[in-house]
């Protein structure tokens, strides 16, 4: 019994030590070495099971319960959502967000249950056969179901050595170099001394990597640059309990925002998503011809932030881009849907009903679309949580000549409150600055409103939970990574290869070994 305490502790802390990795509570910064003493630790109490001949239910049940409290961990603000605003019964709310953890954490059960089960006897097979299970849990909790990959283990590595490779091999392609690190300091952890200073060569092979990687291919220094563009990043800071409310937060978001879009000076100016939180056919008479014409003419330009309708039932979220010289008005309809958010996946209208959601069913925008182009730069937005999904955003990089200069991110995060989602999501877009080797504009609600340069560090912020106007410079970038190159033309398929073949030769070698 007390064995049994002992192990569920070891697999909670090791699951919690990865939730916070990502962002830490104290300062909301990731901690990279946190993430590889975690998954270290997994490894290593992995191995002992094996040793025991645990059978799969067992490692199963195991690495659950260390998934679960991971992804736990690492998405609770879901509960401000649907019980502070969406007014879902706190018990409820909670018994969601731990089932929505427990069924993505059934990925990683059952990686770990193969790793237990089929590890081959040699350390070395070993450790690459659980890179390769923890690759495909990975890109499974990406893929299926529309995906909802949040807190991938590789985003705890936009600071520290192993960020050199994400230019090379992305997030997934970080978090699988991560794993080998773990698996082989874990499987070290009861080796003999050379089979130690093997890992131990290993580990320092793959942290120094980065470095030889950096001569091969940088990015580009001055010949990848740009001109420069002045921008106005706008936060209104309006509290999700109102934002919908006529009279109330409606109105302060129609007159702040207007005010803001018809004083800025800046070349750019940016409203973060739903802005304006009505349909155009619900807004004031004039409202938006009003910032239409204030940006048909001169020397600026605006992205505007709201729903839109088609025809009747038929929404989308939008971003309109408003510019001298336009026949009509840019725009972008968000292209990734948020379940429960703003689609109803099947058999669910009962839960949503159970909520108080303003929003309901949106059509889904097309992928790839055309780049907003303005002062000499391309500028490629995205809506929400639609940074989590490198290689949607890659689709757009196959020609260099009409590659995105610069990634912008519309979001409202007030709907988690004041939590350390906004951290986590800031991670994720420095993440994609550095896939891409782009600078990326974030404009949002309540924060984190930033300026995030070409190599993933953020240069300029507002405080969060503040109204106000980030007034920023920005440099374009040209220069195709190697990551945006495959991913352009191979979407993620090349890492899914890599963890199908690893995993298929893992079991076919164990089970040879076994006649």
């Amino acid at each position: 019994m007390k064995a049994t305490l002992l192990r569920a502790l070891g697999f909670g802390v090791a699951g919690l030590a990865q939730a916070i990795a990502i962002a830490s509570p104290w300062n909301g910064q990731p901690q990279w070495w946190l993430q590889l003493l975690s998954l270290a630790g997994l490894v290593a109490l992995l191995d002992g099971l094996r040793r025991q001949g645990a059978g799969w239910r067992r490692a199963g049940l195991w690495g659950w319960l260390f998934s679960t409290t991971w992804l736990t961990g690492t998405f609770w603000w879901l509960f401000i959502s649907m019980h502070t605003y969406g007014g879902l019964p706190a018990p409820l709310a909670a018994v969601a967000v731990l089932a929505l953890a427990a069924g993505l954490g059934l990925y990683y059960a059952a990686a770990c249950a193969a790793f237990v089960v089929f590890a081959p006897a040699s350390r070395a097979r070993a450790a690459l056969f659980f890179v390769a299970l923890w690759l495909l849990a990975e890109l499974l909790r990406n893929s299926w179901f529309t995906g909802f990959p949040w807190g991938a283990g590789g985003y705890a590595h936009v600071d520290g050595p192993l960020a050199g490779y994400a230019p090379w091999l992305g997030v997934y392609g970080v978090g699988a170099v991560a794993s080998a690190i773990a698996a082989a300091a874990g499987l070290a952890w009861r080796a003999p001394r050379r089979a130690q200073a093997w890992s131990g060569g290993v580990v320092a092979v793959l942290l120094a990597a980065p470095l030889g990687l950096a001569l091969l291919h940088d990015d580009g220094g001055d010949a990848n640059a740009r001109s420069r563009l002045g921008v106005a990043l706008l936060q209104g800071n309006i509290p999700q309990d109102e934002k919908f409310i006529p009279g109330s937060g409606i109105a302060t978001a129609l007159q702040w925002y207007a005010e803001q879009l018809q004083a800025a000076r800046a070349p750019l100016v940016v409203t973060p998503e739903t802005a304006l939180p009505l349909l155009p056919r619900q807004l004031p008479p004039g409202y938006l011809d009003a910032i239409a014409r204030r940006y048909a003419q001169g020397t600026q330009a605006a992205v505007v932030g709201l729903p839109y309708e088609d025809k009747p039932g038929s929404y989308s979220n939008t971003v309109l881009g408003l510019a001298p010289g336009q026949p009509a008005p840019y725009r972008y309809d968000k292209h990734h849907l948020v379940p429960f958010g703003e689609f109803i996946p099947t058999g669910f209208r009962w839960f949503i009903d159970m909520m108080n959601i303003p929003l309901g069913d949106f059509a889904r925008g097309a992928l790839p679309q055309p780049r907003f182009d303005w002062q000499g730069q391309r500028i490629a937005p995205n809506i929400c949580y639609e940074d989590l999904f490198g290689d949607e955003i890659g689709a757009a990089f196959r020609d260099a000549a009409t590659a995105p200069t610069i990634l912008l991110n519309v979001s409202n995060i007030a709907w988690f409150g004041d939590s350390i989602a906004i951290d986590q999501h800031l991670a994720i877009s420095r993440m994609r600055a550095l896939e891409f080797q782009r600078p990326m504009l974030r404009a949002t609600n309540t924060g984190a409103t930033a300026v995030i340069d070409h190599r993933g560090r953020v240069t300029q912020q507002l405080p969060r939970l503040t109204r106000g106007v980030l007034e920023a410079d920005v440099e374009g970038r040209a220069g195709i990574t190697p990551f945006a190159w495959w991913v352009s033309r191979a979407g993620l398929w090349p890492l899914w290869a890599l963890a199908l073949l690893g995993t298929a030769a893992g079991i076919v070698a164990a089970r040879r070994s076994r006649r």
